[in-house]
């Protein structure tokens, strides 16, 4: 069972299951996907999210839907919370009545980013309140021995609108892009991350683990970018984060670091390179 089948990772997530045998469900508020079957679902109703799981008794159950407008979640604070921690309390009740294995997708930004390369075992200390929602979720889902939260850093895919798809749409037309070259993460894209937790589900690993990208700036994937398209790099144009137009403060760098995760999968889902010719292939 996925919930947020109609995100970029949700639908990467249905087709590598259900490529690999599984039969899956999946849950969406907006724009279910393809043929597969899909149920509406508010995720702020309570009894709706637990009802659903113990009438469909999943197997596995992984949690890819949430409130991630950054922004959004610092002037929306309760959907963020209900959607973010509060669902999850209610997915962790249901997934414990049927012994359900659960993977929740959590996020880079529950670090503040004062150091970067973030291992599993590091004190979280988020600075805007989407990273605080994210947090108070992974608690929920780490509460149930038979859980894994994945942390993951900058999603991206051609499903959606985000950073690199934008760097990819500019230069495709000839236009300058900014990008701060003082914000460091560690993205990586959808189907890779996709990839990785159906890895991880075979292996029914249990507990925090790092799954991302190689750390970069905005500017320095946007450099990546324009060198696999063999466009002009002159229209990347390094910009400070005080010149980025953000209602919620960003950490300075939330890379992580993945090398746990290196032990358990035996594939590249991290260098850049790879990550963004998929972006290129148009997935």
């Amino acid at each position: 069972m996925v919930f947020g089948c109609s995100g970029q990772l949700g639908s990467y997530l249905v087709r590598e299951f259900s490529n690999a045998g599984y039969k899956v469900v999946g849950t969406y508020n907006s724009n279910p996907i393809g043929s597969e079957k899909c149920i509406k679902i508010n995720l702020k109703d309570k009894l709706m999210i637990e009802d659903l799981i113990l009438k469909l008794k999943p197997d596995i159950i992984i949690n890819a839907a949430a409130f991630t407008d950054v922004d959004a979640c610092e002037v929306n604070r309760d959907e963020c919370y209900q959607v973010n921690a509060e669902a999850v309390k209610r997915i962790v009740r249901a997934s414990r009545v049927i012994n359900s294995y659960l993977i929740h997708i959590s996020t880079d930004y529950v670090f503040n980013g004062n150091n970067g390369y973030y291992k599993e075992d590091h004190l979280p200390d988020p600075v805007n309140f989407y990273g605080l929602s994210k947090l108070i979720g992974e608690a929920y889902a780490l509460s149930y021995d038979m859980s894994a939260v994945i942390r993951t850093s900058g999603v991206f895919s051609s499903k959606k609108q985000n950073f690199p798809k934008l760097v990819v749409d500019s230069l495709a037309k000839g236009v300058k892009i900014n990008a701060t070259h003082e914000i460091y993460y560690s993205p990586i894209h959808a189907l890779s991350l996709a990839r990785c937790i159906l890895k991880i589900s075979d292996k029914k690993f249990y507990g925090l683990l790092h799954v991302a990208g190689e750390r970069v700036s905005r500017y320095e994937l946007a450099l990546k970018i324009a060198e696999l398209m063999g466009t002009d790099k002159e229209l990347i144009i390094p910009v400070s984060q005080n010149q980025m137009s953000w209602k919620a403060k960003r950490p300075i760098d939330s890379s992580l670091d993945f090398s746990k995760a290196k032990t358990l999968i035996d594939f590249d889902f991290y260098s850049s390179s790879n990550n963004v010719k998929l972006l290129l292939q148009g997935l």
